[in-house]
């Protein structure tokens, strides 16, 4: 896994952005451990196997989201 935002997860996963900062905010003890601060804007690679654990996010999910397409 690659590090990500927290906007590419929310799409991967299909949920809003607010819904994730909520799932965030409950799980803040395991985010910490893993050096995810309440502010961050982009997510180590162990944070987001552990969101993509969690949430049944494959990595295929990222490249079908559309959220970041090229037009090259």
């Amino acid at each position: 896994m690659k590090s990500r935002t927290k906007e590419e997860i929310a799409a991967a996963c299909g949920m809003c952005t607010r819904t994730l900062r909520r799932w965030f905010a409950m799980h803040r003890a395991e985010l910490r451990a893993l050096g995810v601060s309440k502010y961050a804007k982009r997510l180590p690679p162990r944070a987001v196997e552990f969101v993509c654990n969690q949430l049944v996010i494959d990595e295929e999910d990222f490249e079908t989201c559309g959220m970041y397409t090229r037009s090259h």
